[in-house]
């Protein structure tokens, strides 16, 4: 790449986003298109909207946060329809502050910066243009200058909806430099900018004894009260605060509930009516989307205080969990790992996987259904099935307890357990028995986890530990079958022949002797007790596979040994079980012969060019799952 000319390319595209005209050349810009005109709230759900929705499983799925929030689909669609949506349709909670209540670590501060980053970038295209009056420090909206008289019949013929007045700097402009002429007044598009404070304000709490109010609204500049003569005059204040910056945009409140009370007091009147007070000025307006986030234990002791109430009701609280989906964790494990420095070395499959299994277990609680025990509980959780139970089950514990997922451990500590994994001097690949570790051995180091958590999790590694044994032992399984492929081929095309004599009712012919025998109950139990299939369960099971087989037949395809993945996976179980014995040998003898030898070096190309090991793990895993067979 030319990055010179890419430079080049990246000034001249933002060169044509600039725009400047006279109010009236505004006003006929908003006939052909008044979408320039929505408020704050509309723009960030628009935003949201134009990345896409899909329906997944009768939920929505906003593709807006797909890349870095994972597993919070819920309380994603939940703050999306439920805030965002009703606040566009100028309904009452956009006079709410949205708090984003969830424990550390959740993925609270990631969405605000997503909606930050996102606003910055939707500015930049048609749809979400922003216009401001030129000059105006707090880029207000050009309709403010609209007299309250006449905005009636322009709603009518704009098709707009006109709230708010001109702040007091915009005020004297109109009067002082275009004698209230307002059709010249001049207008400009504004690109919004967190570095630039244009549209988007951020206020972080610090000492009550030093902070000042003026950090949110403005402060007058002494240095020029002598040339205007009055602390009332525009022209000698500093409409700079965070509140007067995020007109038009976003207002994101750090650690909201840490902030001295004097700071929150402000926020009344502008989530209630849309303005607020700064300097001896009459209330400003102000159109923007107030974000904070906070934890539990500050949201408890929040509500608890008498004093908070008249605030307490202006907020709207979306709690935000942590993930309870393995595979989710994984990718968030994943995504952290890739912006770190420690790409190059390699993490062996299912490494991730094993912190993740930890991770859940530790968040997730015990369901009352009966027959359900949390292992269970967290694979349907991860959209795997459970033989027993439906999508009901599933929901119904989901719906169990309101605050699962607002604790345990968190993606943090897990990172920085992997990370002093990563670091060892000298390492080339780690697995998830080197992960596993580094989490027990954090554990001591963790301040907060009581004695009896810590029992607790260490029981929850342990059963980490043994979903990566179960996961070994069937990685190695499928590059074993890959060698007797033929075999596992043989075995499927004969369990098909078994199952449909036994729904039919006939006999099944000896390909050697020409003998009619009965269907071989004994092979086909033998196969389907691989998988879990019950005796109740099996004649269903069958029938099934008899099912498939019929509709593939009616659209012209071949059912074939990829074509049912449980059948497939007890086809190779069975396989291995009967291998087992070979698989022993192979992986624990110290000096294989050559037809051993031979075996070896295919499962471990296997395992690299089709499951993604590496030489170093590959072979450990080999000699891991041998030790594993031999115990």
């Amino acid at each position: 790449m030319d990055i010179f000319k890419r430079l080049s390319e990246y000034r001249a595209e933002s060169d044509k986003l600039a725009w400047t005209g006279t109010f009236k050349e505004y006003v006929d810009l908003l006939r052909n298109d008044p979408t320039p005109a929505m408020t704050a709230h509309a723009r960030v759900y628009d935003m949201i909207e134009s990345y896409g929705v899909e329906e997944v499983g009768g939920n929505k799925r906003y593709r807006f946060f797909e890349q870095e929030i994972f597993g919070l689909d819920r309380a994603i669609e939940k703050l999306v329809e439920e805030y965002f949506h009703s606040a566009a349709r100028r309904l009452d909670v956009r006079k709410r502050i949205l708090l984003l209540m969830g424990p550390v670590s959740g993925g609270k501060s990631t969405i605000v910066t997503m909606l930050k980053r996102g606003l910055e970038q939707y500015s930049r295209e048609q749809r979400g243009a922003v216009y401001a009056i030129k000059g105006c420090p707090m880029h207000e909206d050009p309709l403010h200058l609209i007299p309250n008289e006449l905005r009636q019949e322009v709603e009518r013929e704009l098709g707009v909806r006109i709230e708010g007045n001109l702040c007091p700097s915009c005020q004297m402009r109109l009067r002082t430099e275009f004698n209230n002429d307002i059709e010249n007044v001049q207008v400009e598009r504004v690109i919004v900018s967190e570095e630039n404070r244009i549209g988007i304000g951020t206020f972080s709490p610090s000492d009550p004894k030093s902070q000042d109010i003026a950090d949110l609204t403005g402060s007058i500049d002494f240095s020029t009260i002598t040339e205007f003569g009055s602390e009332s005059d525009p022209r000698a204040y500093r409409f700079d605060g965070e509140l007067n910056k995020a007109n038009r945009g976003l207002m994101e409140f750090q650690e909201m509930l840490k902030c001295d009370e004097k700071f929150l007091w402000n926020l009344l009147s502008l989530t209630q009516e849309g303005n607020f007070k700064a300097g001896r000025f009459a209330l400003i307006s102000a159109d923007e989307l107030i974000i904070a986030h906070t934890n539990e234990s500050e949201y408890k002791a929040f509500i608890a205080n008498k004093k908070n109430e008249a605030l307490q009701s202006r907020m709207i609280v979306m709690p935000i969990p942590y993930n309870l989906r393995v595979t989710d964790e994984e990718k968030i494990y994943t995504k952290l790992i890739a912006q770190s420095d420690m790409k190059h070395i390699h993490i062996a499959p299912h490494a991730l996987r094993a912190a993740a299994i930890f991770s859940i277990l530790t968040r997730l609680k015990e369901t009352k259904k009966q027959g359900i025990d949390i292992v269970k509980k967290m694979r349907m959780y991860d959209g795997e099935e459970v033989e027993g139970f439906k999508e009901a089950d599933l929901k119904e514990m989901q719906s169990e307890f309101i605050e699962e997922g607002m604790s345990g451990i968190d993606p943090r500590y897990v990172i920085n357990r992997i990370s002093s994994a990563l670091i060892r001097q000298d390492l080339q690949c780690i697995n998830a028995l080197d992960v596993l570790r580094a989490m027990k051995e954090g554990l001591d180091q963790h301040p907060s986890i009581t004695k009896d958590e810590r029992e607790k999790y260490l029981n929850f590694i342990s059963i980490a530990r043994k979903e990566y044994d179960t996961l070994a032992k069937k990685e190695i399984q499928k590059a074993f079958v890959y060698s007797f492929e033929e075999s596992a081929r043989t075995l499927f095309e004969n369990y098909l022949d078994n199952i449909e004599a036994y729904c039919n009712w006939t006999k099944i012919k000896d390909p050697l002797t020409g003998e009619e025998l009965d269907p071989d109950e004994r092979l086909m139990r033998s196969i389907e007790e691989q998988i879990g299939v019950s005796e109740n369960a099996k004649k269903a099971f069958r029938e099934e596979i008899l099912i498939r087989i019929s509709s593939y037949s009616r659209k012209g395809k071949k059912f074939d040994y990829s074509s049912h993945e449980r059948l497939r996976e007890a086809v190779e179980k069975k396989l291995f079980a009967d291998l087992k014995d070979i698989v022993k040998i192979t992986t624990s003898t110290k000096t294989p012969d050559e037809t051993q030898l031979k075996r070896i070096n295919e499962v471990t190309k296997r395992l690299i060019d089709d499951h993604h090991y590496c030489p170093v793990c590959a072979n450990e895993l080999l000699r891991y799952v041998g030790s594993l067979l031999n115990r």
